[in-house]
């Protein structure tokens, strides 16, 4: 063949390769994006971190995550279509872990507050809670109120650290809940700052040796966390948290992990459009 008729020839080929080659990435782009429209780190899967002690809200039992949050979680996403993929890791990390994505929700009884507006978004209100009061066994302590000037432990970062560190109690931040209770066991703390309903079935497993002895309304409200931006993620779950109040399966769970719980009458879980069954 003479050369310049290779040479057509090749240029030829090259360029329908290269057209093909345009075509096909537009089209692997269109269906990536409808695969993953959430933009997960894997299409299908929800990667949720959580944490791994801290009953009834979240934690671990037999290998599996469970609690009312990483339940209602894995519900929420069946709305969607998706399944859900826990990992443990620690409260003080967690937020900032959603906001870089290495996961692509945050779920451990999160409250919401303007501070934490500043790391991530949430998703409309799930769930309310009570900051708890646990001391050990002979202490006089009884309210909020006594705390000050005493050694008060609270897990870093928690909505209970912000309590401590607005009313000027200068706590004792630990990593996590068991650390928060060798505290009080060791007698190196005088009280522990808790979500009440981990405080109250801690001091219940305790044989006595830990008291709850008070406890309060936490006004924010609880949420899932998403990374900042991701608005189509957030508005998914806000639609599958609708969802789940709407079939009943949150007033299920909710008898389920806290019987005892009076739900104040003007919370609204979800949008507040959904009729809870």
């Amino acid at each position: 063949m003479p050369l310049l008729t290779r040479s057509v020839t090749a240029s030829a080929v090259a360029l329908v390769a290269l057209s093909l080659a345009a075509c096909g990435g537009g089209s692997t782009a269109t269906e990536s994006a409808a695969d993953n429209p959430y933009d997960l780190q894997q299409p299908g899967t929800l990667r949720a971190g959580t944490l791994t002690d801290a009953p009834p809200n979240v934690f671990l039992k037999d290998g599996k995550f469970t609690g009312f949050d990483n339940d209602l979680l894995t519900a929420v996403a069946a709305k969607l279509g998706l399944k859900v993929e826990f990992v443990g890791t620690e409260f003080s990390s967690l937020l900032a872990q959603v906001k870089t994505r290495k996961f692509d929700v945050g779920s451990s009884s999160i409250s919401i507050t303007e501070a934490r507006k500043k790391t991530v978004d949430f998703t409309n209100k799930y769930d309310f809670g009570f900051l708890g009061l646990d001391v050990p066994k002979g202490s006089s302590i009884t309210s909020f109120d006594q705390l000050a000037g005493k050694r008060v432990v609270v897990v870093q970062g928690t909505v209970q650290d912000d309590y401590a560190t607005r009313e000027n109690l200068d706590p004792v931040r630990v990593p996590d809940y068991n650390a928060a209770l060798n505290q009080l066991r060791t007698g190196t703390a005088d009280a522990w700052i808790t979500p009440a309903e981990i405080g109250e079935k801690t001091a219940g497993e305790s044989g006595g040796k830990v008291l709850a002895v008070a406890k309060q309304l936490d006004p924010g409200g609880i949420a899932y966390a998403v990374a900042p931006g991701n608005d189509k993620l957030r508005a998914a779950l806000d639609k599958g948290i609708d969802a789940v109040v709407a079939d009943g399966t949150w007033a299920k769970l909710q008898k389920q992990y806290y019987p005892s719980r009076e739900i104040p009458a003007d919370f609204k879980p979800g949008s507040g459009s959904a009729a809870s069954q």
